[in-house]
């Protein structure tokens, strides 16, 4: 199988994943706090890959070791409380479009932050993804009062942090196996996550006396290991084997899956909504889509 072929496998593999996370976030919060639900994450999905991949710590480089962390904490610490705070007041399939804005940030950190150059399509692109982020949450606040669209700016503060972790991978840890990476950015960030969890009341009799608790506890284990675990592997092995750009774009395909599952799950959508959707998608098209080479 060439790589041309692989990293196409490992985009659609990774979009049905993370698309499919949105929902587990917005069923395990029934049973627990955004707190609890992502030092959980953290922390079962940390005792998982180190079950795996703890023999390949020996073979990181101590200077690698400041951008493993960097790239636990922005790419997997932080976005886990936030993703779950933002869920708390919006409906998964608003937060699965919103981040869709990975590919766009992926771009103006790649140039504000690394240097990388971008083209005039792709800052157009850029801008019309913003004014389609503008729309989906201005109308949301319309359609859905009861719904705090202030929160939202936890979910885009995630994909400037999942768009500058990135190119962190790519420009600082290409030479890194992506279960390595995985194991090493969760390795030190699982003390942080259980010193959370201590303080956010979890092991108090009113958790554990929860009706929904167990199943809750069930749908985050689910998260932890294949949305969080198992896809940062993956998401690491495309990044590796492809551009930062490309790799962002597995957000095309997650709104999809999200939307299907939030919509069998009883969420509503309006037609306005769908619409900043389809803008958002089209910057992020047009941010990718490469200039036709002049003969």
């Amino acid at each position: 199988m060439n790589s041309i072929n692989s990293k196409w496998i490992y985009l659609f593999a990774l979009s049905i994943i993370w698309g499919s996370s949105f929902i587990l976030i917005k069923k395990s919060l029934l049973g627990l706090t955004a707190y609890q639900l992502g030092a959980l994450r953290v922390i079962i999905s940390g005792f998982f890959l180190l079950i795996f991949g703890y023999s390949t710590l020996k073979t990181i480089k101590k200077s690698d070791w400041k951008w493993i962390a960097i790239s636990g904490l922005i790419g997997s610490f932080v976005p886990s409380f936030f993703f779950a705070i933002a869920e708390t007041e919006i409906d998964s399939a608003v937060v699965s479009i919103l981040n869709s804005l990975v590919p766009l940030n992926t771009i103006l950190i790649g140039f504000a932050v690394f240097k990388i150059t971008s083209t005039k399509r792709q800052m157009f692109g850029v801008i019309i993804g913003f004014i389609g982020t503008v729309m989906l949450i201005l109308k949301g606040a319309d359609l859905n009062p009861n719904q705090n669209y202030l929160y939202a700016i936890f979910v885009i503060l995630s994909t400037l942090m999942y768009a500058t972790n990135i190119n962190i991978v790519k420009r600082h840890l290409q030479h890194v196996k992506p279960l390595t990476i995985a194991t090493g950015s969760f390795a030190s960030i699982i003390i942080p996550g259980i010193i959370v969890l201590l303080f956010t009341g979890f092991f108090s009799v009113e958790t554990f006396v929860n009706p929904k608790f167990k199943i809750a506890m069930v749908y985050t284990v689910i998260l932890s290991l294949f949305c969080t675990a198992l896809a940062l592997v993956l998401f690491n092995k495309l990044v590796h084997m492809s551009t930062p750009v490309f790799a962002s774009s597995v957000t095309f395909v997650m709104p999809i899956v999200a939307l299907i599952l939030g919509f069998l799950d009883g969420e509503s959508f309006s037609l306005l909504q769908g619409i900043a959707g389809i803008i958002i998608l089209l910057g992020v098209y047009l941010s990718h889509k490469r200039q036709k080479k002049s003969s």
